[in-house]
């Protein structure tokens, strides 16, 4: 009779061992760098870094068996990102010295060449998308969530706010322009801006039939070109067009003027990959702690949130974020979070 071998008592250090293991890998340790606020595809991060698929897959393996990075999936496709150090379990804190430091690092020159080009790959397909789909652009987004459905929370959480007269508004992604009135009713000055020319017709046609004069609308890159800053940035369902979320947050927190407000309208995350093809969707939607994770390493103090859930399983996430003042100026306003169902 074959006798068992005894099981052996979970050992803490194999956490430890793993971690060490993974991080002992200099190609592993800038995987982790390039992973600091972008996530990406196996295939990305194979042409990131010029090795094989199949080189690179063993090593995001070796991070993951460390917990070091973690997995999210959209559509059929999986992103990498970095998993963030969780204090209290073994090996807490040496995940997290391990992660300061390589912040600390700056990436090769070809490493950063070729996230850029990764970063134009994912804006050229937006771009394609919409100069192709301008016209039905509307009612393919409508399948999801259209204005109507969150312009009414946006309207309550925007004028809470309670900002001073002639402010200025910037909507970055106008859309066909309908939610430009109800900008233009409230601010003094309105900026709209697209990088699509397509799109920004449509915007045009709906200023000139509303009659907005105090609205100017701009043909330009929101992360590439320069444009005046505002005290009130708005985006409504574009952050999900954006090849790198977390570095255009970042752009647009610079664009926000001290003491003014960034307001985002976004999906929660969703598994419904359709929305890629039909909408030319690049994210499927956003976790809120990333959303906050995001806005707060780019300077931004999150306030007020509202969570609009609809009827055909997707939920929207209305959050507000400010630049705070300096110190002296600065004035403490409790986040609050509340759920609407329609």
């Amino acid at each position: 009779m074959t006798q068992r071998a005894p099981s052996l008592d979970f050992e803490p250090t194999d956490l430890l061992s793993a971690l060490c293991k993974a991080a002992g890998d200099g190609l592993r340790l800038n995987v982790l760098r390039a992973l600091s606020n972008d996530s990406f595809g196996v295939l990305e991060l194979a042409q990131i870094f010029a090795i094989g698929q199949s080189g690179m897959s063993h090593h995001l393996k070796v991070l993951a068996q460390a917990g070091l990075v973690a997995t999210r999936r959209e559509g059929n496709a999986i992103f990498y990102r970095r998993a963030l150090a969780q204090a209290e379990s073994v090996g807490g804190t040496l995940h997290a010295a391990l992660l300061q430091e390589v912040d600390s690092l700056l990436l090769p020159a070809e490493v950063r060449q070729r996230i850029a080009q990764v970063h134009q790959q994912r804006a050229a397909a937006s771009r394609d998308f919409f100069a192709r789909s301008a016209e039905r652009f509307q009612a393919q987004q409508d399948l999801i969530a259209g204005l109507p459905q969150y312009r009414d929370s946006v309207l309550a959480l925007l004028d809470s706010l309670d900002l001073p007269a002639q402010t200025s508004a910037l909507e970055i992604g106008p859309g066909d322009g309908g939610f430009l009135p109800e900008l233009a009713r409230r601010f003094a000055q309105v900026m709209a801006l697209d990088n699509s020319e397509a799109m920004l017709e449509l915007a045009r046609l709906r200023c000139q039939q509303e009659g907005l004069g105090n609205v100017q609308l701009q043909l330009a890159d929101a992360l590439l070109d320069s444009y005046p800053s505002a005290d009130c940035v708005v985006l409504n369902m574009v952050l999900h067009h954006f090849a790198a979320p977390a570095q255009a947050l970042r752009k647009l927190a610079d664009q926000v003027n001290p003491g003014g407000s960034l307001l985002i309208t976004e999906l929660c995350s969703h598994d419904q990959s359709w929305a890629r093809d039909t909408c030319g969707d690049l994210w499927l939607g956003f976790e809120q702690d990333d959303l906050a994770h995001w806005a707060i390493a780019a300077g931004l103090t999150p306030g007020e949130s509202l969570y609009v859930g609809l009827r055909n399983g997707f939920q929207i996430q209305v959050r507000h974020f400010q630049r705070t003042l300096p110190l002296t100026h600065a004035a403490e306003r409790p986040p609050l979070a509340r759920t609407i169902d329609r």
